[in-house]
């Protein structure tokens, strides 16, 4: 792992960036300046650039929100999210059922990846997780905490249950307090350390990145993913067999923390940079 100041270090080893948003290239409120600056350094040097982001929002969603953040729509190839790659899988498996199947859905009321992601897909949607044949997790309930969920989810476990995780991340950065806050990537693990069957699409996965770089004849040697997750953003990358570059305003901050999670977790970025600047 090779400390940088900047991106412009490495911006001729690579002709690929494949770029993770909240915590590197957003807040969820604002876009960072030094991100804005990056990612028109890079389209001034020619580069593709790819945005891969664990949200359980559809990719249109992230695709019409970077113009409010400060980023230009036509400086990516392509912007795929975890919520897009479960809503095709969801779509296309249950397409052709002509008696609906049962589905328990977990979201927030409040956000839009909530009653809006069900649009289009072929479900009954049910209020109890006892009458269900799948679970749906895109976003947390409100006020809930991890551990207000295993009733939901030993009752899942006992009915053989699967759950189809729209969103990995185990935790993410709060806008508005600089707190991590956790995801459904956490509720997901808690399932699955149950022994109940968990479906991700999103990182660290591989197909969410075939998905979104196979508009090009990529070579991965030339590739580099810049995220602040090690346990999705750098074991993507790994697992995909690219470079990449772990962020450290995001959800690691602590030197000494990063340095033990990669060596109780055998998860190595090639670099590391304070923020995602030129």
């Amino acid at each position: 792992m090779k400390k940088i100041k900047s991106i412009e270090e490495i911006i001729n080893d690579y002709d690929n960036f494949i770029i993770d948003q909240w915590g590197v290239m957003h807040d969820g409120r604002f876009g960072f300046e030094h991100a804005v600056n990056s990612i028109n350094v890079l389209n001034s040097n020619n580069k593709n650039l790819f945005i891969i982001s664990n949200s359980s929002k559809r990719s249109k969603s992230s695709i019409d929100r970077l113009p409010k953040l400060g980023f230009k729509k036509n400086s990516f190839i392509n912007i795929v999210t975890s919520g897009e790659m479960i809503w095709q899988l969801l779509k296309k498996e249950f397409l052709d059922y002509k008696n609906k199947k049962n589905c328990f859905h977990i979201y927030d009321e409040e956000k839009e990846d909530g009653l809006n992601f069900r649009d289009g897909l072929n479900f009954n949607f049910v209020e109890k997780v006892e009458e269900a044949d799948l679970i749906l997790a895109c976003t947390p309930f409100v006020k809930l905490q991890p551990i207000d969920y295993i009733p939901f989810l030993e009752a899942a476990y006992n009915k053989e249950i699967s759950m189809y995780c729209a969103n990995p991340d185990f935790e993410t950065v709060e806008s508005n307090s600089n707190n991590n806050i956790f995801c459904m990537g956490t509720i997901g693990e808690i399932y699955k350390k149950m022994g109940g069957n968990v479906i991700i699409k999103g990182k660290p996965d591989v197909s969410i990145y075939t998905a979104t770089t196979n508009q090009i004849n990529l070579e991965k040697k030339r590739t580099v993913a810049i995220g602040d997750s090690l346990f999705h953003d750098i074991q993507g990358a790994n697992n995909f067999e690219i470079d990449s570059v772990l962020v450290k305003s995001g959800i690691h901050k602590d030197l000494n923390q990063i340095n033990n999670l990669i060596k109780n977790h055998q998860i190595t970025p090639t670099y590391i940079i304070d923020k995602f600047s030129i």
